[in-house]
């Protein structure tokens, strides 16, 4: 039976049997095995820290009778109930399957590989240490993925439908509590704001550890501009018997604001259960969902995180799993151990050619000191408090190949001086007047960065040396590994404001019609800036780089020049008299900052 969202019948595409597409796979055969406390996967795998049940390819069934598979991993020995979390992706059950791991990143992120057993899911937490904590691991292949029967569907709410029924069916296991809990990055994120708003009656608690929200307006197509190099490598390898959701098609086929992408967008106001987000700055895909989510949630049992690093090397940190044995000790054992001391936020701040100062800790985000300060646009290269008073006009060309290298040409930068230590936190805007001659549309890009006194333009390495073995030099060029700054954009014929949506802190813009550029007309774009935390020291230099092509480090070497400019031609940027191109920055006291590191000794 075809899937539809409202009056949408969806389309589909295939996908590659396992058999076929997955040298790892080992097939489909239910089976239990007892895994001894200290059993290795292989001589360099991390061990197992408690005796471990391990059930292969347990059936789960769904509402419609449709069956998928999971991999469960539960303490032996233990007498009583344990509670159950449930990591759920299209990646495969555990490490013995699946086209993704950590070596697929030079350096596997900082994480040794004698530090995850090999039995955990890509991207959720290893059951060979949490067994040993007390919990029950469920790996689950979603509909269609493997050998989980239908077809795959690609997040909203039937996503989200699915992962209700799975939860209670997990709930009435004979091994398990009745408590189930949900955990996991990226898509195991992303999936849990759709499950947990269909609010299934035996789910405690969740944690998204970095998720995106909203698959159109953040990840599919920002800013009104389709970018696809990523999304297509993971549609060609997805496994499985059947199909999958073709969300490329249906973009080329429905490329405006319509049900099927609205249902992609999680409501995340329906979700009732405690909630841990974890956040950073350095993804590509989470950061504007990840805050999105906390700032949505309408209760006060939520924390957010903000570290910063990157969400694998987060993951398997020590620190990380303690807290969140804290959590959900507290919300799934119903332990009382004072997890609701900790703050309610708690941000990292990036310094680039220093340590960053982590664990800052804020009553609320948007941080509520925040200040906005306007900086004006000159064509000297200079951003600065007073609007230039005469009109003057500069251009770049938009269709230069991008190699996502941070070596790209045709960009237009401006810079300011900050003349006393200061923190951007928060989201930025840049407010641009444009115009191009060729076409009836832009694709504008915008990006923040930071430079040294000497005007040398820094990254940050998100991986501490000492866990990647390696020399700054040795660091590939590539987003999971450096951070560069912070980015927005937008296709001109979406510039205007959906009132709906935007906050005061953040511009959405409307989607379901195009408003064409005359060509030659001045246009204002409102471009938001997705959150960050940077400190400048003064004499340090904040950048806004203006172009035609996304300014973001790809993601793996193969996707490099993978983006083709389209709108392409000469853009003009209009600067002075009556076209006040300029930026809006958040900055919040530092000195106060500062001053709670201090009494709390940190560095």
């Amino acid at each position: 039976m075809p899937l539809q969202v409202g009056s949408i019948e969806v389309l589909q595409r295939p996908v590659e049997p396992p058999e076929t597409s997955d040298p790892h796979y080992d097939d489909s055969q239910s089976s239990t095995t007892i895994l001894p406390e200290h059993y290795r996967k292989g001589p360099n795998a991390a061990p197992f820290q408690a005796a471990t049940v391990f059930e292969k390819d347990v059936k789960i069934s769904l509402r419609d009778g449709t069956k998928i598979r999971a991999d469960i991993f539960r303490p032996h020995g233990v007498v009583e109930p344990v509670p159950a979390l449930i990591a759920w992706s299209p990646y495969g059950k555990s490490g013995r399957v699946g086209h993704f791991n950590l070596s697929i990143i030079p350096g596997r992120v900082g994480v040794p590989e004698d530090r995850v057993s090999g039995f955990e899911k890509f991207e959720a937490p290893d059951p060979a240490e949490w067994t040993a904590r007390g919990y029950a691991i469920v790996n689950a292949d979603s509909r269609g993925v493997y050998d989980s029967e239908g077809d795959i569907r690609w997040l909203g709410s039937a996503e989200g439908q699915d992962g209700y029924d799975a939860v209670e069916e997990i709930s009435k296991m004979p091994w398990c509590s009745g408590s189930v809990g949900l955990v996991g990055n990226s898509w195991l994120g992303m999936a849990q704001w759709f499950i947990a708003a269909e609010r299934p009656p035996h789910l405690k608690c969740i944690a998204p550890l970095e998720g995106a929200s909203d698959m159109y307006r953040e990840l599919w197509c920002r800013g009104g501009i389709p970018q696809w190099p990523f999304w297509e490598f993971l549609a060609q390898v997805m496994c499985g018997r059947s199909r999958q959701e073709d969300v490329k098609g249906m973009l080329e086929k429905y490329p405006l604001m319509n049900e099927y992408w609205e249902d992609k967008r999680a409501k995340i106001s329906q979700i009732s259960v405690p909630t841990y987000v974890l956040a950073s700055y350095s993804t590509f895909l989470h950061t504007m969902g990840s805050f999105r989510g906390f700032e949505e949630l309408d209760h006060e049992q939520k924390w957010l995180r903000v570290h910063a690093t990157q969400e694998w090397h987060d993951l398997y940190k020590s620190s990380t799993n303690d807290e969140l044995q804290m959590f959900f000790d507290r919300y799934m054992k119903g332990i009382q151990n004072g997890w609701e001391m900790t703050p309610r936020v708690r941000v990292s701040l990036l310094q680039f050619n220093k340590e960053p100062m982590v664990n800052v800790n804020f009553e609320n985000w948007p941080v509520p000191s925040a200040k906005f300060e306007t900086l004006h646009l000159a064509a000297n290269g200079l951003l600065s408090k007073d609007a230039p008073t005469q009109a003057e006009c500069l251009s770049y060309q938009s269709d230069v190949e991008s190699l996502q290298m941070d070596s790209d040409g045709e960009e237009l930068c401006f810079e300011y001086i900050f003349p006393r230590k200061s923190c951007i936190l928060g989201c930025a805007r840049a407010v641009l007047h444009m115009s191009c001659m060729d076409f009836d549309d832009m694709d504008v890009f915008v990006q923040l960065r930071k430079a040294d006194k000497e005007g040398n333009m820094l990254q940050n390495i998100n991986i501490p040396l000492h866990d990647l073995q390696m020399d700054a030099a040795e660091v590939e060029n590539v987003n999971p590994l450096k951070y560069l700054g912070p980015t927005g954009a937008l296709r001109a014929s979406h510039r205007a404001i959906d009132e709906r949506l935007s906050t005061t802190s953040w511009p959405e813009h409307d989607y379901t019609f195009r408003n064409p550029v005359t060509r030659g007309e001045v246009v204002k774009l409102d471009i938001g800036i997705w959150q960050t935390g940077i400190i400048f020291d003064a004499g340090e230099r904040l950048i806004l780089k203006v172009s035609g092509h996304n300014m973001t480090l790809a993601e793996f070497p193969t996707l490099r020049g993978r983006l083709a400019a389209k709108n392409s031609g000469r853009h003009s940027l209009h600067l002075g008299g009556s076209h006040k191109s300029h930026l809006v920055i958040p900055l919040v006291d530092l000195e106060k900052i500062l001053d709670i590191k201090t009494h709390r000794g940190d560095k």
